[in-house]
């Protein structure tokens, strides 16, 4: 199979940011999202900003293609204003995290008349039903299709640093479930989830594309759905591992945190140089560990098994890529890399809110409600 992968200039950036509407009274999930995307489209005189996505409860916000992560969260804050203002008058909130702290599964409306939704919950049935979750995807542009697979392979040593730092699904179904990013281990069941194989360049990666599709597994590339993956028709490489991020600030850190990552190994090619890689029980392991234990992760930094508190690690990370973020235009989004590690991530504060309040989730709702509106 002949994958063309369509060249873009390097370090530019596209976010896709998945947001579940609330109703105001209740604090449950609303199925009102075809009529704010259809407001908001209106509005915007685009419908590519402003998408559905597998359920009536979501709406999916797509930024054009920028060339700095300023220019990206500004767009995504208009964007978004739009959203909460068309939800306003149909009684829904606008919220993000990687789960609903009580939202039950099977009373979600599915998306109706798209196909490619019905095929996949035809496909994968209770467990595809079960992905009431949400996430942020960063894409980086990427000047060769031959950089692609070897940037993915590096980029799966930073699995751990990101999902830590945008946990944000400690609740499941009204259920502590102790761990930091339930979502991590929910999207990982669906058959093409979760880390993506070992792949060792641009042509293992069109025979993998080329057996999953002869076999039925996928239609084609968008229907990979590993944590990292070349994007073919974007030309970027594109970070799926983050949980719904409950604020625009750490969307934009997150953000500069994966262009610097992706800029600093497409340089390293540039000089010659070949990409380090961890083995993949490492890898795998890395991921469960930041899942569970979040910010308080102690994970294998290297192949020789050398470990560290994930916080020390992105710290150290943030002053090793300043000047690359000083080149991007970056640097005040990267260090609220620190402020986040001051701070806490999401699901530290969802925990704390609900201990405040007797355990009622329907604070920690409304505190996610809160929280996004004042960060835009």
């Amino acid at each position: 199979m002949d994958i063309r992968f369509t060249e873009s200039r390097p370090s530019t950036l596209g976010v896709e940011w998945e947001l579940p509407l609330v109703d105001r009274g209740t604090g449950d999930l609303a199925p009102r999202a075809p009529a704010v995307i259809a407001a908001v489209q209106e509005r915007l005189g685009d419908p590519d900003r402003v998408t559905e996505e597998l359920l009536t409860n979501t709406v999916e916000v797509v930024t054009g293609v920028h060339d700095t992560v300023g220019g990206a969260t500004s767009e995504l804050a208009g964007i978004i204003g739009e959203v909460v203002d068309a939800a306003e008058p149909l009684d829904a909130q606008v919220m993000c995290s990687g789960t609903h702290p009580f939202a039950v599964w099977d009373q979600q409306e599915i998306t109706p008349d798209s196909e490619h939704y019905n095929t996949l919950i035809d496909r994968t049935r209770w467990w595809g039903r079960q992905m009431l979750i949400w996430g942020v995807h960063v894409h980086v542009g990427i000047d060769h299709r031959d950089k692609a697979v070897p940037i993915m392979n590096a980029m799966l040593a930073y699995v751990p640093h990101l999902q830590a730092f945008t946990a944000s699904s400690p609740f499941w179904g009204g259920t502590d479930t102790g761990y930091a990013s339930n979502r991590a281990l929910m999207f990982q069941q669906l058959p093409t989830g979760g880390i993506p194989p070992a792949v060792a360049g641009w042509g293992d990666f069109e025979t993998v594309v080329d057996d999953l599709t002869k076999t039925g597994v996928i239609e084609g590339v968008k229907d990979l759905r590993w944590d990292i993956r070349p994007s073919p028709g974007w030309g970027t490489l594109e970070n799926r591992v983050s949980d719904g991020i409950s604020t625009l600030h750490e969307v934009g850190a997150v953000t500069a945190f994966v262009q610097c990552l992706v800029t600093a190994l497409s340089d390293r090619l540039d000089r010659g140089e070949t990409l380090p890689s961890m083995q993949p029980w490492f890898i795998r392991e890395n991921k469960w560990r930041a899942a569970r234990y979040g910010m308080e992760a102690e994970i294998i930094t290297n192949a020789a098994g050398d470990e560290r508190l994930v916080t020390d690690e992105v710290h150290d990370l943030v002053e090793r890529l300043d000047p690359i973020a000083e080149r991007l235009g970056c640097q005040q989004q990267l260090h609220h890399l620190d402020t986040m590690i001051a701070e806490g991530a999401s699901y530290q504060r969802q925990l704390r809110v609900a201990q405040e309040n007797g355990g009622d989730l329907r604070a920690v709702v409304r505190h996610l409600v809160t929280e996004l509106r004042e960060s835009l």
